[in-house]
């Protein structure tokens, strides 16, 4: 799924407890510390392109972040510890592991998949690209869903 769907189901979700901006974050944070610091290494070096690398360019180290971000394991174990320290940021934090649960049937196997239980396993799911019509249309009309939801809420307390 793309990173801005993924950052609009992590606000909608998971940012109306007062981090709105938490909720935005965490729903993309795998794809802007995989990707997202692929793509501004490759803007600095004049390397940038439209549309997704091909695998044989990307360095190696974006595989690791990747799995890394995308695994299950490693973020309840980060969402676990801001728990004990901060209840309040830690349903924010939730948009992370909704991104991990979103990718898993929506990447192929054949690029990037997503290895949830990463590093306890490499198991992964060979999806669905998210870009098809029959996955990219119902992301829409949930996204729009949401929105209308949470306008609605917060246009009603202000009669109240």
């Amino acid at each position: 799924m793309d990173t801005f769907s993924h950052a609009l189901w992590g606000l909608g979700l998971f940012g109306f407890r007062g981090f709105p901006w938490l909720a935005l974050f965490f729903g993309a944070l795998p794809d802007l510390f995989s990707f997202g610091i692929l793509h501004f290494i490759r803007l600095l070096n004049g390397e940038w392109e439209i549309g997704p690398p091909k695998l044989e360019t990307i360095p190696s180290w974006t595989f690791s972040v990747y799995d890394s971000t995308h695994s299950l394991v490693i973020a309840c174990i980060v969402i676990g510890i801001v728990y004990v320290q901060r209840k309040d940021m830690a349903f924010a934090m939730l948009g992370w592991p909704f991104h991990i649960l979103l990718d898993i049937p929506f990447h192929e196997g054949g690029y990037f998949p997503t290895k949830m239980l990463w590093p306890l396993s490499d198991f992964f799911i060979d999806g669905i690209p998210w870009a098809t019509p029959m996955v990219w249309i119902p992301n829409l009309a949930g996204l729009l869903v949401i929105s209308v939801y949470r306008w609605h809420q917060r246009s009603s307390k202000t009669f109240f």
